[in-house]
């Protein structure tokens, strides 16, 4: 197929059309990461195109349009499975101290304040390092059964009484980490 214009001339004339797209799919974006997708869609579709079978602009908006949705559902995902890693590896690194007896009775009044299946959450995922799956089979439970001891533990290590117990026998830095993760759960 012969093309009668330059690409270059088809972007001067159709880059509002990205611009809309992004705008009307109520996309933030600062790094402009979308207006070159848009950008490579229109390129997509201005070598695809054939005249035959309708409108370029239509063609342009449809292929634009979808490329931006695409890659919406793409970051969606990425972000919910970031989330869903924050959650499933909620870690508590216990600082390193010379005296390993101080480390032991630490995790010995945690493990006091939980039940047998929080502790077993706990030191697996947290100090083994094990994904809920993997706590899962070596249990014989279902993960959901575990992500249940997770929630229960986290809630009862949030309460006042376990904060001021981490205040005191934790770094502040440790602490002001943990807080953050939490803003992001």
């Amino acid at each position: 197929m012969t093309k009668f214009f330059t690409f270059e001339e088809i972007y001067e004339q159709n880059k509002q059309r990205i611009h809309y797209q992004i705008h009307r799919l109520n996309i933030h974006d600062p790094h402009e990461e979308y207006f070159q997708k848009g950008l490579c869609a229109m390129w997509r579709a201005y070598e695809s195109y054939e005249p035959d079978k309708g409108v370029m602009s239509t063609y342009f908006n449809y292929t634009i349009r979808q490329n931006l949705l695409d890659q919406l559902r793409k970051d969606s995902k990425e972000l919910i499975h970031q989330k869903s890693l924050l959650q499933n590896s909620y870690h508590f690194p216990l600082e390193q101290t010379e005296d390993s007896s101080r480390t032991t009775e630490i995790l010995n009044q945690l493990k006091s304040r939980l039940t047998e299946n929080q502790w077993i959450w706990l030191s697996n995922s947290i100090l083994d390092e094990m994904s809920l799956k993997e706590i899962a089979e070596e249990n014989g439970t279902t993960i959901e059964a575990v992500k249940s001891w997770a929630r229960q533990a986290r809630k009862k290590l949030r309460t006042e009484e376990v904060g001021q117990f981490l205040k005191e026998n934790f770094s502040g830095e440790f602490l002001l980490n943990c807080e953050k993760r939490e803003r992001l759960i």
